[in-house]
């Protein structure tokens, strides 16, 4: 049975908090006031003030109630009903035009309860508006329902002042189980959700978060939702428990409730028609576009959803864009791109920098016993048309899958691969490093764009996006000790003399080995051409370690004693697309558990310190790794070698500039890419002439510049 209660008339708009959550000597609207603060001065309405409003159709339960500014005019004040206490800003003769659409300055034919309302607000067609503050210059039109209840939370998963813990809001990132749920708060960052979600076993940790949330908000009833200045509201059903920032524009939303809209004259965020949305935190500048439904998320800074997309139980990262399909129990990283309606991503972990293609199926349930199952993805994830994946799989970074239906559990360690299925054999192909031989376009300009397309105002992270830094640099030590693992099982090394480290740097072209540990099934697993990824990897750590070092401009005189002087290469974690040592985490974390850090303000500040000290250490690591490559090419830590390693790095660098356009040539060369133009000139005029190419200029521009410095640094060596 509905529950309705009856109450006298001239109670509405009182009684807001309840009488036994106001503290003794105040009022219902000491939340209020310190919300509103004093910038500006009211006065009660003058009796020709009552009496013109009383001719334009408006009523009052108590004129009294209607408190006003100097520059009140009556005369803009027509066909409404106010209850409780109302307070109103100045209102002059102006209108205000947004997007080429002019209105009056006023309040027109709206029911308002116990508001305070700005200066030179245009407010018509409110049906009901209830406990809300109202900037300056704010536009509400057409809107059905406006309301905030006194136990608003705005998206935050807190609990107030006699509300139960089921009530609590959390969201079920990562896995469908609710094994790895976060509450969500105001400003929580990809890397909260990780360290949220990941460190599961350390039950300290977990409820100091957890008190930590519920410590950052006022748990006490009453507060006022707020609309920010220059906002504009136009064609809404229905808003409860929301506060918008300013300069929001919300077009046609069928249904927000119990959300934080961060938004900013910089940054400002757009939420558009038929959309719903419940229990969510937007960032700043986001834009949620035509039928989006979104409930129990979060939506970090510059973020999109649009065209029907569903996002639930997930946190999405910055500078992402979702369109169409379906988003479940997913934590994912800044720089995720997803634009087709029938891609489908559940119970998963994705570290960024990704593209999900038409069809792909990341993490269904349908394949798997249970669901608690997960897929966990490094950066530069890249599923195909209409793949399947099977819970639980792990991807180490920049792996393309392509399309086809796996249908076991994949562990794949192997970073910058190419993964398929190989139907003739029945087995699982993987070809590591591909990337280096066979896109190198795409991978070197997806690094730029992702630094380019980065519109973030507030920067809480330093994001990384170079495909070579010290997570993939670790990534590839890891494969590169496997290879040498696996060769070291075959008949052709047996009968080799040196190690396996020079077998495959040096002996012919291995085509294929043979494994079973990739893939959770009876078929092979086919790793190809793995002696040409081993020296494609061991490449790439060279231009990785002279290119940081000439970046930090390493002096040349003190390079031989850093790497003298090195500790062993250090483990690196990706903290929402931030890369801090591990060591580092792990400390900080015990400074939670050990009430040493006590706030999210003070996380983020870790962040931010990690983020200045990571110049240096990615020097530091850069210096290890070249200590431990001297090792592996058996040669001695001494200057001589050094030069060799840095002489080397030219070579590789113009090879990595003439694949990035070969590779991108290959779109012009191909005969089936040409075959819907009639000539080259009306090619060129449609895809753009490849010699104008401005990525590959930059490419080349960057590349004769690194060889300067590199030829600068050798010359200094010798001398």
């Amino acid at each position: 049975m509905n529950t309705i209660r009856k109450k006298p008339l001239n109670e509405i708009g009182t009684g807001f908090i309840p009488s036994d959550f106001i503290p003794a000597g105040k009022d219902e609207y000491y939340i209020r006031d310190k919300q509103l603060g004093s910038h500006k001065k009211y006065r009660q309405l003058s009796a020709h003030e009552i009496e013109v409003l009383v001719k334009n159709d408006n009523s009052a339960d108590d004129w009294n109630n209607i408190h006003v500014s100097e520059h009140f005019n009556p005369l803009l004040v027509k066909n409404n009903s106010f209850h409780g206490l109302i307070r109103i800003g100045d209102l002059q003769n102006f209108f205000l035009e947004f997007h080429d659409i002019p209105l009056p300055v006023g309040i027109y034919n709206s029911n308002i309860i116990s508001c305070d309302l700005g200066s030179n607000v245009s407010i018509n067609n409110v049906d009901l508006m209830s406990h809300y503050i109202v900037e300056d210059e704010v536009i509400l039109q057409n809107i059905n329902e406006l309301v905030t209840t006194n136990y608003a939370k705005f998206g935050n998963g807190i609990i107030k002042e006699g509300e139960d813990e089921e009530l609590r809001i959390w969201v079920e990132v990562s896995n469908e189980g609710g094994g790895r749920r976060i509450i969500p708060f105001e400003g929580m960052t990809a890397g909260d959700a990780w360290l949220w979600s990941r460190y599961r076993d350390r039950k300290i940790l977990m409820k100091k978060l957890k008190t930590m949330t519920q410590n950052a908000f006022d748990n006490r009833r009453g507060y006022y939702g707020r609309i920010g200045s220059r906002s504009v509201l136009k064609h809404c059903r229905i808003l409860k428990d929301v506060t918008i920032g300013t300069d929001a524009y919300i077009k046609g939303s069928n249904k927000l409730k119990n959300l934080t809209i961060k938004s900013s004259s910089e940054s400002p965020s757009q939420i558009g028609e038929g959309v719903e949305l419940v229990n969510g935190i937007i960032g700043y500048g986001c834009h949620i576009f035509y039928g989006v439904k979104a409930v129990r998320f979060i939506m970090d800074d510059h973020t999109n959803l649009k065209y029907g997309a569903r996002l639930i139980n997930s946190f999405l990262g910055n500078n992402s864009t979702i369109s169409c399909c379906e988003v479940l129990n997913a934590l994912i990283y800044p720089g995720h791109e997803q634009h087709h309606n029938s891609s489908f991503l559940i119970a998963s972990t994705i570290l960024g920098q990704s593209n999900m293609a038409s069809g792909a199926t990341v993490g269904s349930n349908h394949n798997s016993r249970g669901n608690d199952g997960e897929i966990l993805a490094g950066r530069g994830f890249w599923p195909g048309l209409s793949i399947s994946l099977k819970h639980n799989s792990r991807f180490a970074s920049f792996n393309l899958i392509v399309t086809g239906s796996y249908y076991s559990e994949i562990n794949n360690p192997f970073p910058f691969s190419l993964i398929s299925n190989d139907k003739k054999k029945d087995a699982l192909l993987v070809i590591p490093a591909y990337w280096f031989r066979y896109n190198m376009y795409a991978l070197a300009r997806n690094a730029w764009k992702y630094g380019d397309r980065d519109r973030r105002k507030i920067r809480k992270h330093l994001l990384v996006f170079d495909f070579l830094a010290p997570d993939t640099v670790n990534e590839i030590f890891g494969a590169m000790a496997l290879l040498r693992k696996e060769i070291e099982n075959t008949d052709a090394y047996r009968s080799f003399s040196g190690n396996s480290h020079e077998y495959l740097c040096t002996a012919p072209h291995v085509d294929t080995l043979n494994t079973d540990w990739i893939e959770n099934s009876t078929r092979p697993v086919i790793l190809y051409k793995p002696s040409a990824a081993y020296r494609e990897y061991r490449d790439m750590l060279i231009y990785y370690i002279v290119k940081t070092l000439i970046c930090e401009d390493c002096c040349h005189k003190a390079i031989l004693k850093r790497v003298e002087d090195s500790e062993k290469r250090s483990r690196w974690e990706n903290v929402g697309g931030q890369l801090i040592r591990k060591s580092r985490i792990n400390s900080h974390l015990k400074a939670i558990e050990k009430d040493r850090v006590g706030s999210w303000e003070e996380i983020h500040e870790f962040y931010l310190t990690e983020a200045e000290s990571y110049p240096r250490d990615l020097a530091d690591h850069a210096i290890a790794s070249l200590k431990e490559l001297l090792f592996l090419e058996g040669q001695k830590a001494d200057m001589e070698a050094i030069g060799q390693i840095f002489n080397r790095a030219l070579a590789i660098s113009e090879r990595l500039v003439k694949r990035t356009a070969e590779s991108r040539e290959k779109d012009y060369s191909n005969p089936f890419r040409n075959i819907t133009f009639e000539n080259t000139e009306e090619r060129d005029a449609v895809v753009g002439c490849f010699e104008d190419n401005s990525f590959i200029k930059k490419t080349r521009d960057d590349t004769r510049a690194f060889e300067e410095k590199v030829k600068t640094y050798l010359q200094f060596m010798i001398s």
